[in-house]
Parts: structure tokens; C-alpha cells; sequence
């Protein structure tokens, strides 16, 4: 009993690994079918099916349009897993070109691009956003562009400080004796070994761009009807809280198993590479 015990917490996959795997994988398979089919419209309203309960034929009820909740869950959570994915992709590759660059050469360079950092996380994260979400205007690719710049300070200074670390290793210097080139030592070398830290932090990344992405449409300067969207769903349903509860538990509960989900993932993925370490 003892030995099974520690496989199961201890091994490669651990229970808190596990968990939000299955919590994330259900999350995307459900969002990613839902940019392609749902089983009702996500735009056509009824009125006969306003405020239906739910039921078989519609399994998280019907919102105020009559609109099928279910499927508008599922088309909201592909559009939160495209724009979340897209956010760290891009702040995560700015990071790492600009924290490899500032934490394996240092100088002027580092100096600069440190106090851009600085600057940009003087300013409170959701203030910034909405600064250039007032500049920009609202719609997809301007809540991708915001989100990302207001990202990129966190996973560079998270890479710059590993580069850092790892720039004079041994392993290192002897590759520069042998004459390997630095972008080579920096790519090839390095950038590989930072990776089971940085995996880590894109999966808080992708949490708080979720959260991030909700909370803009939540407001209605994210994403735009008659796109369907998890935050925009929660803020329409808050007005029926108690003639209509499952219209606003539906989109509620969604962000939280996602968000639960990539926590223990994370989660799983730290306590793994720590011991491993």
C-alpha cells in the first residue's frame, strides 16, 4: 500500500498532473470543437425557448434570445482558448528573444530593455490593458496585441534571469572554447535547459490570459457580439441571476474547470520537475 502511495504522488504523473490534464484536455476538446460545430446556432434567437430550463434538448438551457447556452459555452471557450494561446505565444516569443539576448549579453542592451520593463510594470496590469484597448479599439486582435505587451515583462525577466544562471555553467564555457557560435549557445545550449521552468509559467500565463480575456469581454471591451464569449455571457446573465441561475452558472463554471484545470497542471508539472531535480 505504502509503495502504491508514492507512485501515485511521486511518479512522472502525479495526481495533481493527472487531474488537470483530464480538467484542460476536456476544456480544449470541447473549445476547439466548438469553433468548428455546435449543436444548436450560436446566433438564432427563438422566442418560443427563451429561458428554457435545462434539459436533453438544450443541456445547459437557453439565454434570453432563446439562444442554446451549451453551444454558446462551447464556441465561447474556443474563442478563449485561441485568444489565450495566441497571447502567450506572442508575449512568451518576445520574452524569450529579448531575455536570451539581455541575460547571456548584458551591457546596454540589458540596461534599455530592464527599464522598459520597469516602466511597464509600474503601470497596474488591467490599467495598461485598458489604455491600449482605448487606443486600439476592442475586437480579437486588439485584445491580443494588449494582452501580449502586457505580458512580455513577466517571461522576460524570467528568462533573463535563467540565461543569467546558466551563461557561465561548464558546459558552457567549453562550448565557447571549442568555438561554437553564440546563437547557437544561446538556442541550441541554453534555451533547452530553461524550458522546465519556463513550461510553468506559460501555463500561469495561459491562466491569467484567460482570466484576463473574460474580464475585458466581461466589460465589453473584449471580444464582440455576435462572437459568443464566456465574461460577455457571465455579464448578460447577471441581470437573471434569479429567474434564470443556470444562464450565468453555465459560462461561470466554465472559466472556473479551465482555470482549475491549467493550475493543476502546472501544479503537477512543478512538483514533477522538482523532484526530479
Amino acid at each position: 500500500m505504502g509503495d502504491g502511495r508514492k507512485k501515485w504522488g511521486a511518479g512522472k504523473w502525479n495526481k495533481y498532473l493527472l487531474a488537470g490534464l483530464l480538467m484542460t484536455g476536456l476544456a480544449l476538446l470541447m473549445g476547439l470543437v466548438g469553433l468548428f460545430w455546435t449543436p444548436y446556432s450560436t446566433t438564432a434567437m427563438s422566442a418560443a425557448e427563451k429561458f428554457d430550463a435545462p434539459s436533453l434538448g438544450h443541456l445547459f438551457g437557453t439565454d434570453n434570445f432563446g439562444r442554446d447556452i451549451f453551444s454558446r459555452v462551447m464556441e465561447g471557450m474556443g474563442t478563449t482558448v485561441v485568444i489565450s494561446s495566441l497571447v502567450v505565444l506572442f508575449s512568451g516569443s518576445v520574452g524569450i528573444l529579448l531575455g536570451a539576448l539581455t541575460g547571456y549579453f548584458g551591457g546596454m542592451l540589458d540596461e534599455i530593455v530592464m527599464r522598459v520593463v520597469d516602466a511597464v510594470n509600474g503601470f497596474p496590469s488591467i490599467l495598461l490593458t485598458l489604455v491600449i484597448i482605448s487606443i486600439l479599439g476592442s475586437g480579437k486582435q486588439n485584445v491580443i496585441l494588449s494582452l501580449g505587451i502586457v505580458f512580455v515583462p513577466s517571461y522576460i525577466r524570467i528568462v533573463r534571469s535563467e540565461f543569467i544562471r546558466l551563461r557561465d555553467a561548464d558546459y558552457i564555457r567549453r562550448a565557447r572554447l571549442m568555438g561554437v557560435g553564440r546563437m547557437r549557445i544561446l538556442f541550441v545550449h541554453i534555451l533547452p535547459n530553461i524550458f522546465s521552468v519556463f513550461w510553468v509559467s506559460v501555463m500561469i500565463g495561459f491562466n491569467n490570459a484567460i482570466l484576463a480575456e473574460s474580464g475585458m469581454s466581461y466589460l465589453g471591451i473584449g471580444v464582440q457580439p455576435p462572437d459568443a464569449s464566456l465574461g460577455k455571457m457571465l455579464s448578460d446573465a447577471q441581470g437573471y441571476l434569479r429567474t434564470a441561475s443556470w444562464y450565468s452558472l453555465a459560462p461561470g463554471l466554465s472559466i472556473v474547470w479551465v482555470v482549475l484545470g491549467f493550475a493543476l497542471f502546472s501544479e503537477g508539472i512543478r512538483r514533477r520537475n522538482g523532484r526530479e531535480q
